[in-house]
């Protein structure tokens, strides 16, 4: 029998493939959780074999989900289900510790194929994403991609240089750079870029 953990915002979702699950043979539905934070507790409570987890998540997002799985709970499988298709979440789920990545537009019997094959130790990734994309690697260092994410958030460059304790130039210098190795025209095009490859 393989126990499953649900891990979904969205209610209607979130009920969807709970139901869809139950109805499985060899598979069981042991709980569920609408955000990061309530998955990690319900993790740590019911050891699931897999947990199928989204990325968009409020009070903390999955990639930080399984991140953190990787080192709790080893032995528990993360399989990835997002309506993201970027290569940029694809790389950093797999880094983080996913033996899956799976797109919402997966089918049921897609679905639970793929829960199957991650609870027997296998990888999946949905035939939708090229193979070749979780090797795109962003352009951007860390730290460029700190404060262009904190940039995203409307902050500004004073604002940004407070929260890391840098200078105003220093921040101003490192926006431009990423603006330049993304060839955006400017900082909104800079954000749209990586946001749109999972970069952010």
């Amino acid at each position: 029998m393989i126990n499953v953990l649900v891990v979904e915002d969205h209610a209607v979702v979130r009920s969807g493939l709970v139901a869809l699950l139950s109805g499985e043979l060899g598979m069981r539905v042991v709980g569920q959780a609408a955000d990061g934070e309530a998955a990690l507790v319900e993790a740590e409570l019911l050891r699931p074999d897999v947990i199928l987890l989204d990325i968009d998540l409020p009070v903390m997002d999955g990639i930080a989900v399984a991140t953190a799985l990787a080192e709790q709970l080893p032995d528990c499988r993360i399989l990835v289900l997002t309506a993201l298709d970027r290569p940029g979440h694809l790389r950093r789920a797999m880094s983080a510790g996913a033996s899956g990545y799976l797109l919402k537009s997966a089918t049921p019997a897609e679905t639970a194929d793929a829960i199957r094959r991650v609870a027997a130790g296998g990888r999946v990734i949905d035939p939708r994403m090229r193979d070749d994309r979780i090797d795109e690697v962003s352009p951007l260092t860390e730290r460029e991609a700190e404060v262009l994410r904190l940039a995203s958030s409307g902050a500004h460059a004073r604002e940004i240089a407070a929260d890391l304790f840098l200078s105003v130039g220093t921040v101003r210098n490192r926006l431009s750079s990423a603006v330049g190795k993304l060839h955006a025209r400017t900082l909104v095009d800079a954000v749209r870029i990586a946001e749109h490859h999972g970069w952010l």
